[in-house]
């Protein structure tokens, strides 16, 4: 029995530390990029470029709500004059799922011509996106666009990078993942701080993947 309540007491104070780290990280993302977020569009410095980052794609090719706000609010800020480009970056492992060719079949329906689209097919997740928006497609100036759950790790990941990007929440109403998203984010946090120390490298340094 006391050897039971040990292992209890271990797990217990085991968990409590693992939260604390957590949400340590999370404080420390917050804290490093309180300054770049801007929900304000009168407000946001203007950049060459708007980085959308990829969210899922439906079967049918349409874009999810969460997606949908991205790219909505990228066209916002290039009408607004705040932009010159798009950077599209999502997942295109394989043919039947393409993150990248739904975002510019959309911004070319809402009238943005393919000559101002720079296509990342290599984006697999945040690190990978702006690692390769900075190296690859050398994106000096940007504005990052995602949910504002989603641009403290965006932000933190660019700035540790050494790449000078702001970020602009495209929240346009309630999703309802958020929260399932929100709590995902915590752990993604961990992940992005442990890829920013190891300086990791994307899978590839290609134009796609192969």
């Amino acid at each position: 029995m006391k050897r039971l309540k040990k292992i209890i007491l271990a797990s217990v104070i085991g968990l409590v530390l693992i939260i604390f780290v957590i949400l340590g990280i999370e404080a420390i993302f917050q804290r490093q990029t309180a300054g770049l977020i801007y929900d304000n569009m009168s407000n946001v410095p203007p950049a060459r470029t708007v980085i959308i980052l990829g969210a899922s794609v439906h079967a049918d090719g349409k874009l999810s709500p969460i997606l949908k706000d991205r790219v909505d609010t990228a066209i916002k800020l290039f009408e607004k004059n705040k932009v010159n480009n798009f950077l599209v970056t999502g997942d295109h492992r394989s043919e039947d799922y393409n993150e990248v060719a739904a975002m510019v079949g959309y911004l070319e329906e809402n009238g943005i011509d393919k000559s101002l689209i720079i296509s990342d097919h290599a984006g697999l997740d945040t690190y990978d996106s702006m690692y390769r928006a900075g190296k690859l497609f050398e994106v000096e100036s940007a504005i990052v666009v995602t949910q504002k759950f989603h641009l403290p790790r965006a932000l933190f990941i660019a700035k540790n990078l050494g790449l000078d990007y702001r970020g602009f929440a495209a929240d346009q109403r309630a999703y309802q993942t958020e929260y399932r998203l929100k709590q995902r984010e915590k752990l993604a946090n961990l992940k992005a701080l442990w890829e920013v120390l190891l300086k990791k490298e994307p899978r590839t340094l290609e134009a796609r993947l192969n």
